[in-house]
């Protein structure tokens, strides 16, 4: 996946979407008006996993700034 250093707040949307396709395997993060799609249940390790995720990443970016 290529992040775009020209756009910040598309990078950062794009790694957030990559981990939960990854982590929750969801398609998308956009509201589809439908709770069958919009409401998942999701286990509790791994919200943490994803947060965790999200927190290296923020982390290792503020580092290479």
């Amino acid at each position: 996946m290529t992040r775009s250093k020209a756009d910040p707040a598309a990078a950062r949307d794009a790694l957030i979407l990559e981990i939960a396709q990854r982590r929750f395997f969801l398609e998308t993060l956009e509201t589809r008006h439908s709770d069958r799609l919009d409401f998942h249940d999701v286990a509790v390790w791994a919200i943490r996993d994803a947060l965790a995720e999200a927190y290296e990443a923020g982390r290792r970016a503020a580092s290479q700034s």
